[in-house]
């Protein structure tokens, strides 16, 4: 049955969304994130004099959550190594295996949702570029953070450089902290689970998650607070704009169609009358065959012949 619009509600896509082209879309934008991470490499320099200005900012507004953290999880190693294992590798499987979910389960609510996501993290890579930002855990040792990750490398595949595996970071931009949007993704998943979840069991770890995910970037001394906030300022910004990139989306994906429809052809005689006869005076053609009268046969009547025929002229 065709679709109906109603003003003030939104129609759902004609075309139904398929695996085979979500995924590319969706590695495309994730390819173009990671390489954007590694070109907004900044000076150190700056790295290190923004983060030694947000953390005199959460002084002047007496925030400071992360050294309290950052000490429990560096004393407390049934602590540290869980969530260690939480920074490196859950925003990894949780994000993808909720937008799985969705495409499948929700697919009504699949495409706002991957906009979202895919407008923040876009949002974020302009901070990343805009504020190269240094760590708590790589600030000297004077500012008394410890690095978890290097702590307890033993336990996992990191080295000593984020979490990135072994050897492998060169290929990771360890001063794109600002926003963190470990906390970002772990919102969106949060509030996708609390949504549309269902469950008692899905609203709580809709909850549990983002809260969970924003104490252990903290405590492994990966972001500061603010950079926490500023994930979540992120998406609040992506939420808002979705919808635009939405209908900026449709607009180019019809104007696209219309330049790629097939032109009708037009060999056809453009003589409305063509092969057709009409009387004198009779102004719409009535589409007669003109091999009527010789269907007729020499048989016809000269009453038919007249129907057909003009007048002679005098």
């Amino acid at each position: 049955m065709p679709q109906t619009e109603t003003p003030g509600t939104e129609v759902a896509p004609r075309s139904r969304l398929r695996w085979w082209t979500e995924l590319p879309l969706i590695l495309l934008v994730y390819g173009c994130y990671s390489a954007g991470r590694l070109l907004a490499r900044g000076d150190v320099t700056s790295a290190v004099d923004h983060g030694l200005t947000i953390l005199r900012i959460e002084k002047a507004l007496h925030l400071n959550a992360e050294h309290p953290l950052n000490r429990l999880f560096t004393r407390e190693s049934w602590l540290g190594v869980p969530a260690d294992f939480w920074y490196a590798s859950l925003h990894y499987l949780v994000t993808p295996a909720v937008l799985v979910w969705l495409f499948h389960a929700r697919a009504r609510h699949y495409r706002a949702a991957r906009t979202w996501l895919m407008t923040s993290t876009f949002i974020g890579l302009i901070g990343f570029t805009l504020l190269p930002t240094c760590p708590p855990r790589l600030l000297s040792a004077g500012h008394g953070f410890v690095d978890t990750m290097a702590q307890y490398s033993s336990y996992g595949w990191w080295g000593g450089e984020a979490s990135a595996p072994r050897g492998m970071g060169g290929m990771t931009n360890q001063y794109a902290a600002m926003p963190s949007l470990h906390v970002g993704w772990a919102l969106w998943c949060g509030v996708m689970l609390w949504r549309y979840g269902g469950t008692r069991v899905a609203k709580v770890f809709g909850v549990v998650y983002p809260l969970m995910t924003a104490l252990v970037v903290m405590g492994t001394a990966n972001h500061y607070f603010l950079d926490a906030v500023a994930g979540v300022a992120v998406m609040g910004v992506g939420l808002l704009l979705a919808p635009r990139v939405m209908r900026a989306a449709d607009l180019v994906r019809t104007r696209l169609s219309r330049r790629t429809a097939p032109v009708a052809d037009g060999t056809g005689s453009p003589i409305v009358s063509a092969g057709c006869q009409t009387s004198a005076g009779e102004r719409i053609p009535r589409q007669r065959e003109s091999q009527h009268d010789a269907a007729a046969g020499p048989d016809a009547s000269p009453t038919d012949a007249g129907e057909s025929a003009p007048a002679p002229a005098r």
